[in-house]
This record gives structure tokens, sequence and C-alpha cells, in this order.
């Protein structure tokens, strides 16, 4: 039987029939919808072992992981998420927050049974997987967080990134939006403009051991991503060589290994 389940992960994991790779994000083999706060949650299960959840960025989906799930799933029971409005959760109300997404990923574990989980967010999941910890800290065990804010603006953000979504709100703040695509890609967008808004004295709530993360070339400054690790009790901050906000998938292997490091070895402070 253990034979039979590993060539089955390694099918969903690798290679499913004719030789086409897995559509992370639109896979049905692995794919399920949970019933949480109002919503339809599209989630997909990978492997087996600790759980491990996956929280994507904005305007992002599951497929953010790609490079990711493969990798942790030959030990964990990854969870990757659709967060609210994206992907394939539908969410018709006119406001969103990253407190109601990390509310979210709670009641979705309490709908999974499941008590705590390792938690990896990338930007905007990276602030999810802060808020998560926060506002529910029994459920983290530990988080790697990468790429992510606590404020929207040029001391949260490069200079140069700030002032494209100052000039993209200017610009679109009074076009109409009819379909149902442009009110939720306006509220998307609104979300990264108008938030987070997180003191980082708040982060004290955090009680998990903490990886925070950004790239030496991130559109969030070293600077920034410092002070987040430096208001947190239990954390170790990684700033990648040679990386962009990617991260993830710019340094595939080194993320991989040491997050995944990160997660087995007890938290030690230097």
């Amino acid at each position: 039987m253990r034979k039979i389940a590993a060539l089955f992960y390694a099918l969903i994991l690798g290679f499913v029939a004719y030789g086409q790779q897995v559509k992370y994000g639109d896979n049905p083999a692995a794919g399920k919808y949970y019933d949480v706060r109002g919503i339809k949650m599209y989630v997909e299960i990978y492997g087996e072992g600790k759980p491990l959840l996956l929280l994507h960025g904005n305007g992002g989906s599951i497929n953010a992981f790609s490079q990711t799930i493969p990798y942790f799933a030959k030990k964990y029971k990854v969870i990757a998420v659709d967060s609210r409005a994206h992907g394939k959760t539908i969410d018709s109300k006119d406001s969103l927050s990253f407190e109601m997404m990390a509310d979210d990923f709670s009641a979705l574990m309490d709908k999974m049974h499941i008590d705590s989980a390792y938690v990896i967010g990338w930007s905007d999941g990276g602030i999810d997987a802060l808020a998560l910890a926060m506002r529910h800290p029994d459920k983290v065990i530990k988080l790697a967080s990468t790429g992510a804010n606590l404020t929207p603006d040029s001391t949260a953000l490069t200079p140069p990134t700030w002032n494209d979504m100052v000039k993209q709100y200017n610009g679109d703040k009074n076009k109409p939006r009819t379909t149902a695509k442009e009110k939720n890609d306006w509220k998307i967008f609104l979300l990264d403009y108008t938030q987070p808004n997180i003191p980082f004295s708040a982060l004290k709530a955090i009680k998990c051991p903490s990886l925070i993360i950004c790239g030496d070339h991130d559109l969030i400054p070293i600077e920034h991503t410092t002070k987040i690790y430096q208001a947190i009790d239990r954390a170790y901050l990684w700033v990648v060589p040679n990386s962009g906000h990617g991260t993830l998938k710019e340094h595939r292997d080194d993320f991989n290994k040491l997050v995944d490091e990160f997660f087995e070895e007890p938290y030690h402070k230097f």
C-alpha cells in the first residue's frame, strides 16, 4: 500500500497522464472547496505529514507556489489556498482586509480539523502569515514570511513602487466598473493601496518562531523588513542576495532548503 501511495503522490507532484505537468491551482485531483465564513474557499492538498499552509500574494493564486509545493509535499501535508477574492475563491463583497483573510485561514483550519500548522507567506501572503500569527497565535507553529510590509507608503515600499501605485490610483479611481472582474480587480488593488496598517509594536503578539525574509533588491526596503524582524520576539532575518521580490522563485533551491531547515530545527536566540 505504501508503494502505491508513493506512486500516487509522485504522479500528483510531478507528471500525470501523457507527461503533462501538474497545473497547480487548477488540479482537480488535489482541489476541494470549503465553506468558510460566507465564501467557498478553494484549496489544493498535496502530500502527507505535518500541516503546512501556503499563502500567496496580491492578484495571485495557488500557482505562485508551483516551485514550492513539490519540495515540501515530500514530508508535509501542504495546504495551498486561493485567498478571498483570488483565484477560484470568489468573494462578491465590496471590502477586503488582511484581518479578514487571517480569520478566513483560521476558520479553514477549523473546518479541516487542524489545530496548528507551519505557514509560508509571500508578499500579501507574508502579511497574512503575520496577521494570522497575531490574531490566532495558537494556530501557527512556525512562520516564514517573505516580502511583507506593514504600511502602505514609501517607507514600506520602495519609492518607485509606491509612486507607481499612486499614479495608478489617480488614473483609475474615477473609471466606471461594471463587471465582476473589474470590481474585484479594483478591490484587491485598494487592499495594497490602503493597507496594511500594522504598528511594529503589534508584532509582539506573535509568539511562534518566525523567519522574516526579503530580497536585497526587493520591492520592500531592507530597512523595513529589518524592523519587522526586530519587532518579533523569536525571529530570524534572511536577506536573500541577488534577489528581487520573488525570493521563493528566483532562489528556489536555497529558499526551500533554508525554510525547511528553519521548520525542522529548534529556535535558538543568538
